[in-house]
């Protein structure tokens, strides 16, 4: 992550999902030939113990089609609409995640790549190792989830970041922040992104480890967090100070209109998340030299 003040970080949301199927290698590859400095990725846990991208607990008809069975007679099949901790890996690889399935601005920005499988989180470090970008892996739970599900989730994540020599270049993002206590107790070497939305702040929350959310950058201090990503509808002036104050930077999402990207960077936010990196405005929108991180 950049340090406060210096240069803004430009994130890939699921890759470029505006331009390229979510959560595929082509997604990825496409956002580090826009010059992306980090891929912002989803994660889920198979049945075996893979640990396999994707935005939903639940096989999403949204994004995702199936295609055969893994084996003859597989009473699971068919695939999509089940949760992802149901199904074996060799079961997730027979899915098509290349094409947009539902009707809407992404299916109509979106490349379709027809027979591109839903990748590894192994297979995604191979192919982004030598670029040299960052990775923001999100670890898709829920307040429903277990402590020792978490542990397993989370271990299983940092094993593979590790194995692909990655770690420096990678955060763990979570809104169940009991992921983030789990890898600052057991994986120190991860960046740590609390995630926030109004969902989450809400009275009553379940998602902040315990937490009041009425001031979340002191939670997110409590929690560990090193980097603070609400948003872009609760992201404030005053939310950006309050968290610079406190050491955090601000990772903003999922902006997609250049005049927002425009406005948030006049905040002085750390990094910008967004599913068009094509649309990131210029030096020549700006009263101040824009600041990008070199590459």
């Amino acid at each position: 992550m950049t340090t406060i003040g210096g240069t803004v970080e430009l994130h890939g949301h699921r890759g470029a999902r505006g331009l390229r199927p979510e959560n595929t290698l082509p997604a990825f590859a496409h956002a580090v030939e826009l010059g992306v400095d980090v891929i912002e990725l989803d994660v889920g846990l198979s049945a075996d113990g893979a640990v396999v991208l994707g935005h939903d607990q639940v096989l999403s008809p949204a994004n995702l089609a199936d295609t055969v069975p893994a084996w003859p007679d597989d009473p699971a099949f068919p695939y999509v609409g089940r949760p992802v901790r149901e199904l074996m890996l060799a079961q997730l690889k027979t899915v098509d995640a290349g094409v947009r399935q539902r009707d809407d601005a992404f299916a109509r920005t979106q490349r379709p790549l027809p027979g591109t499988p839903i990748p590894t989180l192994a297979e995604a470090c191979a192919l982004l190792a030598p670029t040299g970008v960052g990775l923001a892996v999100e670890l898709k739970t829920d307040p429903d989830w277990t402590a020792e599900e978490i542990e397993l989730f989370t271990a299983a994540v940092a094993a593979v970041l590790a194995e692909a020599g990655m770690t420096a270049r990678s955060r763990l993002l979570a809104f169940d922040w009991r992921v983030l206590a789990e890898a600052r107790r057991n994986h120190p070497a991860l960046g740590r992104t609390a995630l926030i939305e109004r969902k989450t702040l809400a009275p009553g929350t379940r998602w902040l480890a315990g937490l009041p959310p009425d001031d979340p950058v002191a939670a997110a201090v409590a929690i560990g967090a090193t980097a603070l990503s609400p948003e872009h509808a609760v992201t404030t002036p005053g939310l950006v100070d309050d968290a610079h104050a406190a050491a955090l930077p601000v990772v903003v999402w999922t902006v997609n209109e250049p005049e927002d990207m425009t406005r948030l960077i006049k905040y002085g936010v750390d990094a910008l998340v967004t599913d068009y990196p094509d649309r990131f405005p210029g030096p020549e929108r700006y009263s101040q030299p824009l600041r990008r991180k070199p590459r």
